[in-house]
């Protein structure tokens, strides 16, 4: 084989190389710009907080509707709300599974059956 013909083949794996990284390069970048695109999105949606109204016949009791209310309920007052939140959240999960199941013809779970 003449030593031109060395020359050639490596040049061709050179180009060939190159044409992968830029290939790959023009790949990362469009997913970078589609990662801050969306980032963007995500801060706009996120970034825009409702604001609430101050009511003059506030009774001093902490609403879960107002922002920050946690900070100034008893500690008994959370503690109840998250228990109910708790207990809603597995009741809602216990549902979706009985449905689930129902769906698809398995056998219930004897937690999941309500007798009443």
């Amino acid at each position: 084989m003449p030593w031109w013909s060395w020359i050639l083949l490596w040049l061709a794996l050179i180009a060939v190389s190159l044409l992968c990284y830029v290939l790959l390069g023009i790949r990362l970048f469009r997913k970078f710009m589609a990662t801050v695109h969306e980032l963007s999105a995500a801060g706009e949606r996120l970034g825009h907080h409702p604001h609430l109204r101050e009511h003059a016949d506030d009774d001093g009791d902490a609403s879960p509707k107002v922002f920050g209310a946690a900070v100034f309920a008893s500690p008994e007052q959370m503690r109840h709300d998250y228990v109910t939140a708790k207990a809603s959240r597995r009741e809602v999960r216990r549902q979706k599974r009985v449905k689930r199941k129902a769906e698809r013809g398995q056998p219930q779970s004897l937690h999941d059956i309500e007798f009443s």
